[in-house]
């Protein structure tokens, strides 16, 4: 069985960065794109930035120019830098990859950004 697992997320304040890791086990071969999400209290869940297999990546117009996601294909991992972070930024952040026709999740990571 496949699974996905974040680290990384923690409490910074306005202006800081943290850099977000998932690593996939279990099902690596043919994920095709990987991706972060987010989800705020309150909020739906929504989509940060993704990733193809051959880095072609699109980011959300509100981390755009903050955050940067990148992949290691060889390690099954995905990353997001955060950078300039803004108390908007406080949620959930969950990792997911995509398999045939399938969406596999991560548990998700806190990142809480005082102000």
């Amino acid at each position: 069985q496949g699974q996905l697992v974040e680290s990384g997320g923690a409490l910074v304040h306005t202006g800081g960065s943290l850099r977000l890791s998932c690593a996939a086990s279990g099902f690596t071969n043919s994920i095709t794109t990987m991706g972060w999400y987010r989800q705020a209290p309150g909020k739906q869940r929504e989509m940060v930035a993704t990733i193809t297999r051959g880095n072609s990546a699109a980011h959300a117009d509100s981390v755009k120019g903050r955050f940067t996601i990148a992949r290691d294909n060889a390690k099954n991992t995905v990353f997001l830098q955060m950078n300039s972070l803004k108390p908007e930024d406080t949620a959930v952040y969950y990792c997911s990859a995509d398999r045939f026709s399938r969406t596999y999740w991560g548990g998700g990571t806190q990142v809480t950004v005082s102000s």
